[in-house]
């Protein structure tokens, strides 16, 4: 997660909105509790879905290689879908997808190609101890990948509902210009 984050993040184009929201003061830390507790939250949900899928394997009786596999595989699916989904923390996956950032796809192809080769390619399978998935187990830990991350969309609607039923941000910027004091 972490190389990926530095090579897509640092890539982003700036949001429309960057200007119009008040600037850190000085004495507040790079990262404050707010967006630390997001973190951890969206964390903890990845853990859950984790461990429902670990759950969902034994109760089915598969082996410990396909246990495994599963697990992996939410855990991966999960931190491609949160790489995408935490591109904006105010706008919608399907505004960031927009966004004009070739890393983005270059970055998730790679890290798609890796992981089919590991869940496919017989010497890495056996290398990793892990088992092929069925159609129905791929899809199932993709999914449960997507769901561990996606309800921050919702978050994120809530908070631009919010921004815009107490007014927009240039409305915001332009009564604060009108109560400064002139010079």
């Amino acid at each position: 997660m972490g190389p990926t984050c530095s090579i897509i993040y640092e890539n982003e184009p700036m949001e429309k909105n960057t200007m119009l929201q008040r600037p850190k003061a000085l004495t507040t830390t790079f990262f404050n509790w707010k967006e630390l507790s997001i973190s951890i939250i969206q964390g903890l949900v990845i853990t859950a879905g984790t461990l429902f899928i670990y759950q969902y394997s034994v109760m089915n009786d598969y082996n410990e290689a396909l246990t495994r596999t599963m697990t992996f595989t939410v855990l991966i699916t999960a931190n491609i879908f949160i790489t995408l989904i935490n591109r904006s923390f105010y706008y919608s996956i399907f505004t960031t997808l927009k966004y004009k950032n070739n890393m983005v796809f270059l970055i998730i192809l790679i890290t798609i190609t890796i992981v089919g080769l590991i869940l496919f390619i017989k010497p890495l399978i056996f290398f990793f101890e892990f088992e092929t998935l069925s159609i129905t187990q791929l899809l199932t830990c993709v999914s449960i990948g997507l769901i561990s991350v996606i309800w921050f969309e919702i978050v994120k609607l809530i908070k631009r509902t919010r921004t815009n039923s107490h007014g927009s941000s240039e409305q915001f910027i332009a009564k604060s210009r009108s109560n400064l004091l002139p010079l």
